[in-house]
């Protein structure tokens, strides 16, 4: 995206094309070269676009090979007797969701983390004259249709794909190396000496957000991706004594049913799994054949909330059980650690709701309020 917005910028400035941008990382010495296919001038002139492709990583069906739009156009910036209206720092630019691009659901903001908004600053501010605002519009042409295979409209997150890494390189969650890693990252966290035994494994940015949002320490909160249980494993042989996992529940429900690599290329499973959990909690025969047939875990979740809104609490705590009982269990089978596994799921609307018995433990210590709202 940064790399098509400059050479956008840099066409709109009258400079030649470079097919090989330069993306400089705030705080850091190295920069990325990033291919872009083309830039032009559009408008007469008034506006320009660059396009390249996200390259995500084999790992990544989503986003990779991605194409990805800016277009970009330059303004006065407003003024008032001669004076800039808006003097902030930050006034020279502006970012814009295009067609494809996520939006939050609320507010109609641009979703977009604060790295991505930096990483646009960071590159772009010298091509920028003084006095005047760059409009930089994202468009990801096929967004709306590949949005539809996230769990961004789960997080108020519509229209398109969201834009909230937190590094310039895609960081590949299937990947050995990720788990490498991540791995490397855990034990560097336990073996401060500020270590007091207990670790939180987030799941995805969604679950970095809710945990950092609930007050958790930065200290005690790691970022994890689909290599669960061997980072189980590890946290017990690093010393860990209490690790709470935090997640979506759509996405925690593989570790109920024994599923300890949860990214969909390996395995999914998911309805199976809930079908299996309303069955032993006897719920009644039809919302079973519901849940059975049913799209989507989000889908058999508000069949069943809709029908009894008791029940989906009770067959989603029965989840939250599972999964610590079942983490406990491949623990177990590597070795014997006095190490406490708590779950703790937090739903669409990014509330903690259903925890295992552990779990509602832990949060409690932690001071974290569990909403029970049905």
């Amino acid at each position: 995206m940064v790399a098509a917005a400059k050479a956008a910028t840099q066409a709109l400035a009258g400079e030649h094309f470079l097919a090989m941008q330069q993306v400089a990382l705030p705080d850091q010495k190295e920069s990325l070269i990033v291919p872009v296919t083309s830039a032009a001038l559009l408008d007469e002139g008034k506006q320009a676009i660059g396009i390249t492709y996200a390259d995500s990583g084999i790992g990544l069906d989503i986003t990779r090979g991605l194409e990805v739009w800016a277009c970009v156009q330059l303004d006065k910036k407003q003024e008032v007797c001669g004076k800039e209206v808006d003097s902030s720092s930050d006034s020279w630019l502006k970012l814009v969701a295009g067609v494809g691009v996520g939006t939050n659901e609320l507010s109609g903001d641009i979703c977009l983390s604060s790295f991505a908004r930096d990483l646009f600053k960071f590159n772009l501010r010298a091509l920028v004259p003084k006095g005047q605002l760059l409009r930089v519009e994202i468009v990801f042409p096929n967004g709306k249709e590949l949005a539809q295979r996230t769990s961004n409209k789960a997080f108020g997150i519509v229209d398109g794909l969201a834009l909230i890494g937190t590094q310039a390189e895609a960081q590949i969650s299937a990947s050995p190396e990720q788990l490498q890693n991540t791995i490397a990252l855990l034990r560097s966290k336990c073996e401060t000496f500020r270590f007091n035994g207990s670790l939180t494994f987030v799941i995805g940015e969604n679950g970095l957000a809710l945990a950092q949002q609930v007050g958790l320490s930065s200290k005690q909160i790691l970022k994890v991706g689909n290599w669960l249980g061997p980072l189980l494993v590890a946290a017990a042989e690093s010393g860990v004594k209490s690790l709470l996992i935090l997640g979506y529940h759509g996405k925690l429900i593989k570790l109920a049913g024994g599923i300890f690599h949860t990214h969909h290329h390996l395995a999914d499973g998911r309805i199976e799994v809930l079908t299996a959990l309303a069955v032993a909690e006897r719920i009644p025969f039809n919302l079973i054949e519901a849940i059975a047939h049913s799209s989507s875990v989000e889908e058999a979740f508000l069949r069943v909330e809709c029908s009894d809104p008791e029940l989906a609490q009770k067959l989603w705590r029965r989840a939250a059980n599972r999964v610590e009982r079942r983490s406990h269990t491949y623990v177990k089978h590597y070795g014997s650690w006095p190490m406490e596994i708590g779950a703790a799921l937090f739903d669409r609307q990014r509330r903690i709701r259903w925890t295992g018995p552990v779990g509602d433990h832990q949060l409690n210590v932690l001071g974290v309020a569990l909403d029970r709202k049905i």
